[in-house]
């Protein structure tokens, strides 16, 4: 009995640039004084203009976290962020590891003293929770001098301070504070050096490196499922609903697998099922999380045929592997059936694109080499898609399923996929 045929096999996978967006990040190196790269300053690129609000401080954080891209954006080294006062009290800072992030505070302009007071709480707030805080040197400033113990870092713009400015400011820096000084803008030998006199020991600038431009490319579900993903969080459903949610749309389960295994996140354990993701996160931050992805969304509801494809094999694989195996097991059949076709979701070779996640060995093997079951079981289900007789006939007999059972399954997991993506 041969399989149903229901799409393209492996081969000739399909094509759906909607998969993907792509958006412009500028990173600049920041050096200590043997030159070794201590950290980068981040700059959203994709906006129209220099407009620096809110709303681009969310954007470039949710970025660099989600980032589907080979070349890192939040790796080990800190990242600098400019922030606006009015981001700083975002929910997205909730989703980013505090020890590694620096959010570079504004001055309020010709701000009095009253309004420097009540801002003072929500940047307290912010180094309790662990983040470092950045300064220019207007901080040094009386009007500021609430503020300046709060400085783990005070920059400095070559480009607009004379000498013996810089001279004053540097002296006063270090009498009043314990922060470490950035000299920021040095362009020139004479700049570096003129700092260095100084003791500054951390440059930013032409002379170092200028910005390098990231492509960072964002996988897009469908907005439908990142509301129903809300949904459940909001009415504190179980972790079983909410897995459900995450299993019928592979972009969807990328982004949170991709989150989960940051290196901006900060967790140290391994994170390798969906069950396992939404219990280390907790409802909170799936929750914040949620709400950002979903502004980075397509505006289409509808699935890609990628990303149904996915779905379908994943399902299929993991009916298959409950007939001989544990749910544990049976779960990371799921895993390795969604994202077989990351390749085609990323446009990149598969190998780079697990490199984005962490996954177990037997996960990787089946992936990049058919080894072992579930490998075999992956073996299977692209054979079902391409109506590989041969091929069909061989898995199955490696695995010792009839025809019956996995046409039956095939069929269920067309039907569940089918359901769960109209809803």
């Amino acid at each position: 009995m041969s399989p149903p045929s229901v799409s393209a096999g492996p081969h000739t996978p399909p094509q759906d640039s909607s998969l993907t967006s792509v958006a412009l990040i500028a990173r600049q190196a920041i050096v200590n004084s043997q030159h070794v790269v201590i950290g980068y300053e981040l700059f959203n690129r994709s906006r129209s203009g220099q407009a620096h609000t809110a709303a681009s401080d969310v954007a470039l954080v949710f970025t660099a976290l989600s980032h589907a891209g080979t070349d890192e954006l939040v790796g080990k080294k800190l990242i600098f962020v400019n922030c606006t006062h009015e981001s700083l009290t975002g929910g997205h800072l909730e989703l980013v590891d505090p020890e590694k992030v620096v959010l570079e505070i504004p001055p309020l302009g010709h701000a009095a003293s009253e309004e420097v007071a009540a801002r003072l709480p929500i940047l307290q707030a912010l180094r309790e929770r662990g983040f470092h805080l950045a300064f220019n040197h207007t901080v040094l400033q009386s009007t500021y001098a609430s503020w300046l113990p709060l400085a783990d870092y005070i920059k400095f713009d070559l480009s607009a301070l004379a000498p013996d400015q810089l001279a004053v400011l540097v002296s006063y820096a270090n009498r009043r504070s314990e922060a470490e000084l950035i000299a920021e803008k040095v362009e020139t030998a004479q700049q570096y050096d003129l700092a260095s006199t100084q003791g500054i020991q951390i440059f930013q600038g032409y002379w170092f490196a200028r910005p390098a431009l990231v492509q960072a490319k964002l996988v897009a579900p469908a907005q439908a499922s990142i509301l129903e993903l809300i949904n459940l969080v909001r009415r504190q459903a179980a972790t079983s609903e909410i897995e459900e949610v995450l299993k019928k749309d592979a972009g969807l389960a990328f982004n949170l697998m991709r989150l989960i295994n940051s290196a901006g996140l900060g967790l140290t354990r391994e994170v390798t099922s969906f069950r396992q993701a939404v219990m280390l996160l907790g409802l909170k931050k799936l929750f914040r999380w949620a709400a950002l992805l979903l502004t980075a969304s397509r505006s289409s509801g509808t699935p890609s045929s990628v990303g149904h494809t996915a779905v379908v094999r994943g399902r299929l694989m993991e009916l298959l592997a409950l007939e001989t195996v544990s749910q544990d097991e049976a779960d990371e059949a799921f895993v390795v059936g969604i994202f077989s076709m990351l390749d085609v979701m990323l446009s990149m070779p598969l190998d780079a694109a697990l490199d984005l996640l962490i996954v177990p060995e037997t996960v990787s093997a089946a992936l990049l080499r058919r080894e072992g079951f579930l490998g075999d079981l992956l073996t299977l289900a692209e054979a079902c898609e391409s109506s590989d007789d041969e091929a069909f006939h061989h898995a199955a007999s490696t695995l010792h399923l009839s025809s019956q059972q996995i046409n039956g399954a095939h069929l269920q997991a067309l039907a569940w996929a089918d359901h769960v993506t109209d809803l």
